[in-house]
């Protein structure tokens, strides 16, 4: 005969980051690593990519694919940055609008 599992409760938000998370996690907000990482990326995607183009300026260096490259780089982690800030404010309005 099955037995019934009873639901466990729902640690608050505090908890989560300090015993609830992982061991990498620091205490705080769940998801402050990510963002943190991803702002973190961004600095340093760009600070490679005027590195990049400094060198091909001053003519340190003749490779324009390293120029492509690194402004590519820089792109995206920005656009991920965007999109993961969009999606934070799209569930934010989501549990904003439920009912109680």
């Amino acid at each position: 005969m099955n037995q019934i599992v009873p639901i466990q409760k729902i640690n608050p938000l505090e908890d989560m980051g300090a015993s609830g998370g992982s061991a990498a996690q620091p205490a705080g907000l769940p998801f402050q690593s990510l963002f943190e990482d991803a702002v973190n990326n961004v600095k340093q995607t760009d600070a490679t990519l005027n590195t990049e183009v400094y060198k091909m300026t001053t003519g340190q260096s003749d490779n324009l694919h390293d120029v492509v490259i690194a402004s590519q780089k820089a792109s995206l982690s920005v656009d991920l940055l965007v999109q993961m800030r969009n999606k934070v404010l799209d569930s934010y309005n989501e549990i904003m609008r439920m009912s109680v």
